[in-house]
């Protein structure tokens, strides 16, 4: 079987990252991408556990002169974003990642490409195999569900682990250490749906052309939400069309890049107008975030009569009164505290759901701002609104000693200062050191662009960089 990726350094790390991008990993969909990392494990004689949520732990004796070293974690998880542009032809559920390079990245093709965080497995699967690095005893955890609900890691048990220092490998910028990260949860609209029975001629509508991104860490991007976008045009169209069915974006925690409705039609010109006009108004208003975008109307065909008129004004209503994207800033920092994301909308057989993934670094702002609030809407408009379990954030230390190590080693190793912060985004740290009794954590990882989009894509030196800087953080630590 071909090798894109032979060739490169750390080979070793490159060599696991491509046998799992041609595992299917999407979240929910891990046993077979579990099941690979446990038998792989066993048949190199490792100490493994695969637990019921199909966790994988694997640990490593200290070296020798590290014995009575502290026991370090390495962590990361097996899940990833499975998003595809809209024409690809592209099955998560069995199909391999198609991987090429291009000016020093690896990319997919046309789908994500699950550096997020196959990064991290790859490495450690590289650490665990080598016997010539120096390191105190080390646990490895690769989690499962990271990128829907962090599942994985808030069900694994704790006792099962003796370290003190936590590496986490999910942060995506070479030379800056995150030290904190937002907690977060999901919320979600129910609108039961009903029909008449007029027909006119059927289109689809279609919001194409979007950058879309991390919900979290490209939050204060102002990128275009396909979601939002779709609403503010079937509101102007409200008059001309009915509505059959409306769906958008495929992953809560993604920016959605597109979205379309079906729409009866019966007089097209003014409907052409309005678009017309419309294409005009985002052009201009996203020139700079979101240049490609565009407005398309094309033919169709549907079985399904439209939604009564009542619940389509419910449904835009809805769509449009969600807050979407950045919500709160830090006054200290340059940081986001608190944000939406309103990722998904699908029209199923009896109800419209709309799916949020709201994120904060504040607890009670989520707690006791946001979903009272998101609460109090579904109220006003008569609609179901259910909130999922909050995942904890991760509140910045004042005083850590593998921070320290971790920051003097990237200077002596580069020659210029890293730098510490939090970010508006999700990490597991938070939920493992509630489950592990004074486990001093970081998190860090390569140059990566994208995440959450079909434009993913690694830097291959910084990967090195980034794997050789944990194998000497792992042999100063003694």
């Amino acid at each position: 079987m071909e090798r894109i990726l032979e060739g490169l350094e750390p080979e070793r790390v490159f060599y696991y990252f491509e046998e799992i991008s041609r595992i299917p990993r999407g979240s929910g969909n891990e046993k077979q991408v579990s099941d690979y990392l446990f038998n792989l494990a066993k048949s190199k004689g490792w100490e493994v556990i695969q637990d019921k949520n199909l966790n994988i732990i694997i640990k490593k004796p200290a070296s020798k002169g590290y014995e009575n070293s502290p026991v370090v974690m390495l962590q990361g998880h097996m899940d990833m974003v499975c998003e595809k542009n809209e024409n690809v032809v592209h099955d998560f559920e069995k199909d391999p990642l198609k991987l090429r390079i291009i000016d020093g990245y690896v990319y997919a093709t046309e789908t994500t490409l699950g550096a997020d965080n196959g990064i991290a497995v790859a490495m450690c699967l590289a650490i665990m195999e080598s016997d010539v690095l120096k390191h105190p005893a080390l646990e490895i955890l690769i989690t499962t569900d990271e990128e829907k609900g962090m599942t994985g890691a808030q069900n694994v048990d704790g006792s099962l682990f003796k370290s003190k220092y936590l590496l986490n490998l999910d942060s995506e910028n070479e030379g800056s250490f995150t030290a904190g990260c937002a907690g977060g949860c999901e919320v979600v609209f129910k609108i039961p749906v009903s029909y008449h029975n007029v027909k006119n001629k059927a289109y689809k509508l279609m919001v194409k052309g979007l950058s879309g991104g991390h919900s979290g860490v490209d939050a204060d991007k102002e990128r275009g939400n396909a979601n939002k976008i779709l609403a503010r045009v079937l509101y102007d169209l409200f008059d001309y069309v009915d509505l059959v069915s409306i769906e958008g974006g495929s992953k809560t925690n993604a920016i959605p890049r597109e979205a379309h409705a079906i729409i009866n039609i019966e007089y097209l010109d003014q409907v052409n107008n309005i678009i017309e006009l419309w294409n005009g108004i985002l052009k201009n208003e996203y020139a700079f975030t979101d240049p490609s975008i565009e407005v398309i109307l094309a033919d169709t065909d549907t079985e399904r009569y439209p939604l009564e008129k009542n619940l389509f004004n419910k449904i835009i209503s809805a769509i449009n009164l969600i807050p979407n994207g950045v919500l709160s800033r830090s006054t200290a920092i340059d940081l986001v505290i608190s944000s939406n994301n309103l990722g998904v909308v699908t029209t199923k057989e009896d109800y419209v759901y709309l799916y949020c993934h709201s994120r904060s670094s504040v607890a009670t702002l989520l707690a006791n701002g946001f979903v009272p609030a998101m609460k109090q809407l579904g109220e006003a408009l008569s609609v179901e609104c259910e909130t999922g379990a909050m995942y904890p954030g991760w509140e910045y230390a004042k005083e850590s000693k593998i921070r320290e190590i971790c920051m003097e080693t990237y200077e002596e190793m580069f020659g210029k200062k890293p730098t510490v912060g939090a970010i508006h985004a999700g990490l597991e740290c938070g939920l493992l050191m509630g489950k592990i009794s004074n486990l001093d954590a970081i998190s860090m990882g390569p140059d990566a662009c994208d995440a959450h989009s079909p434009n993913e894509h690694v830097s291959i030196k910084s990967t090195e960089n980034i794997y050789n800087l944990v194998c000497r953080i792992l042999e100063k630590i003694k």
